[in-house]
């Protein structure tokens, strides 16, 4: 009875306690909630009992991957339960939507599930920490997920960037394209305006002279440098405020070059006793930024 109980009381961890100062990782989390479970814990659950995480924002699956998947399993089975939670009707799925789909397609009635409790809040942190790390976001819906997570969670920038891997100006330079014109945003969504030019633009204060250089960005092909030198050569560009910040920690020689490589690689980076440190997420993250540095072959 009391080895149940220390079972129980570790399944049902939340997010806090899984992760403590740890990066959240989306991977993880199915990692350590199926590793900590008994398996005579996972239970076989009927298909027509599970609905999606309310809070789950991706509403289109790739069709051909669901079909390959579905014949996977119909030729090996499911070999990593879901991870559902018990609703006043049935289940909500929390983890494994995809395998849900294709166990559909492939013709089963049921599937192995692991039922652990969240809270409302650990399934909206879930479903948007799955969309930020295992989705391709453009900057608009990447920006929005790391504001709800600012929400819900209740963190400062700096500790949201801790918690994701991040740094703490990509976070803020995500979060400052929300504030620009609902038309530049769409261009941004789109991929018509770059993510260099949103940054640009997100810290001028007019919108009608946002959504010009937007327009004039497509129209005359304007590069990064030539929308900075635009809006910093002329008084008519009228600019927001800058956010002071004081620093609680001493400044180095390499202050500078810790900003420009954080923003960069949209992570965080220290320089420190000779040594060069730079954070990833998970290997996803990892490829993310050896892309951007060029060294993926």
């Amino acid at each position: 009875m009391e080895n149940n109980n220390i079972r129980r009381k570790a399944l049902g961890r939340g997010l806090e306690e899984l992760f403590n100062n740890e990066p959240l990782d989306y991977n993880k989390i199915e990692e350590r909630i199926i590793t900590e479970t008994p398996k005579e814990q996972i239970i076989k659950v009927p298909l027509n009992e599970l609905r999606s995480n309310p809070y789950q924002p991706r509403q289109v699956f790739d069709q051909t991957a669901l079909e390959e998947l579905a014949a996977s399993i119909k030729e090996h089975g499911v070999f990593q339960p879901i991870i559902i939670k018990k609703s006043i009707k049935g289940y909500e799925i929390i983890a494994g939507e995809r395998r849900v789909k294709a166990s559909k397609i492939a013709g089963l009635t049921e599937i192995p599930a692991i039922v652990r409790e969240f809270t409302d809040n650990e399934m909206m942190e879930i479903a948007l920490l799955e969309n930020l790390q295992r989705e391709n976001l453009n900057s608009i819906e990447e920006a929005t997920a790391y504001k709800q997570l600012l929400n819900n969670l209740g963190l400062t920038q700096e500790q949201l960037a801790e918690r994701l891997g991040k740094s703490r100006s990509h976070i803020t330079n995500m979060i400052g394209l929300l504030t620009l014109p609902q038309k530049t945003q769409d261009l941004i969504s789109n991929k018509q305006i770059s993510m260099g030019h949103a940054r640009v633009l997100s810290k001028l204060e007019d919108e009608n002279q946002i959504n010009t250089l937007a327009n004039k960005i497509i129209t005359e092909g304007l590069s990064v440098r030539q929308l900075e030198e635009i809006t910093s050569s002329s008084d008519k560009f009228e600019r927001k405020n800058k956010i002071v910040r004081t620093k609680q920690e001493k400044n180095h020689e390499y202050d500078y070059l810790e900003d420009e490589l954080s923003e960069k690689l949209g992570t965080k980076v220290k320089v420190k006793n000779t040594k060069l440190e730079i954070s990833f997420a998970n290997s996803n993250d990892l490829n993310r930024i050896l892309e951007i540095m060029n060294l993926n072959k």
